[in-house]
């Protein structure tokens, strides 16, 4: 991890947000950079130095992406004039004046690296056959051993750290079919990957969708929590534009979402079946 290499008072003198933002883009050209170098050179250490660069690339921005979800479900230290800084790390204690990076952000963030583990290796399963589709099967089996119980820590402790967790669960108790359409769909995708290979896929889907819905289902109506003061945290109703921008914004997105979905479905048509 980057924050190893400097010293926890040098990397407070910066925004963590924006060394985390470094941190995306280089993995993201690193992705991009494995796709296109991988097949220039025909060679098979060569090919297996960028496929190795994008596993990493990828399991690496899978944490990233996890540790910013921790980071809007723990809240940030947000002032009365609506701003916050945070460094990329304090003393790891998610309280108070917290970094971007602490034991819960970093639980959040191995979680969904494992959950898009599980996912990506059940889409292997189903598109592949033989010896290969075997390895995957292990894999994934690997995987959801280790997430299952790290998805019961994490549920634990987001009620632990997010006091509007309790609340709004609280006061609606139809919310806990998020975390039961999670645990369904977790215990799917394991009972039903040894052979129903698409069934398991689509469980897996559930799974995560149970578990985002969850997730924002805890810290509504906040879009960002405060953790040191809850009233001043930015909400669906303080952090809103003015409706004309919410309409304009609508009619933009539905046509938007439409091509989005249409261009999904014609990929995944194009390229159904096995791998060759």
């Amino acid at each position: 991890m980057l924050f190893l290499a400097f010293p926890p008072l040098y990397a407070s003198a910066f925004s963590g947000y924006y060394l985390a933002l470094m941190i995306v883009l280089w993995l993201l050209i690193l992705r991009g950079a494995s796709i296109e170098f991988r097949n220039h050179v025909d060679n098979s250490e060569w090919r297996r130095l960028w496929s190795m660069v994008f596993g990493l690339a990828s399991t690496a921005l899978a944490l990233v992406f996890g540790v910013a979800l921790g980071n809007v479900i723990r809240g940030v230290p947000i002032d009365r004039a609506g701003y916050f800084f945070l460094p990329l790390w304090t003393d790891f204690r998610p309280f108070g004046q917290v970094g971007v990076i602490d034991w819960y952000t970093l639980l959040v963030g191995v979680a969904s690296a494992l959950t898009l583990a599980v996912h990506g290796g059940l889409w292997l399963i189903l598109k592949t056959e033989g010896d290969f589709q075997e390895r995957a099967r292990r894999f994934a089996g690997l995987c959801w051993t280790a997430l299952f119980p790290l998805m019961l820590l994490v549920t634990a402790a987001s009620f632990a750290i997010q006091p509007n967790f309790s609340s709004q669960f609280g006061k609606c108790p139809w919310g806990t079919a998020f975390i039961a359409l999670a645990v369904a769909g977790m215990i799917g995708e394991r009972v039903l990957s040894r052979r129903r290979d698409l069934q398991a896929f689509l469980a897996s889907g559930l799974s995560i969708a149970g578990m985002l819905c969850s997730a924002a289902f805890g810290v509504f109506p906040n879009l960002l929590p405060s953790n040191t003061a809850p009233e001043l945290g930015l909400t669906i109703y303080n952090a809103a534009t003015a409706d004309h921008g919410l309409v304009v914004g609508l009619w933009w997105c539905l046509p938007g979402m439409a091509l989005a979905i249409g261009y999904s479905v014609f990929v995944y048509r194009r390229f159904a079946g096995k791998l060759a």
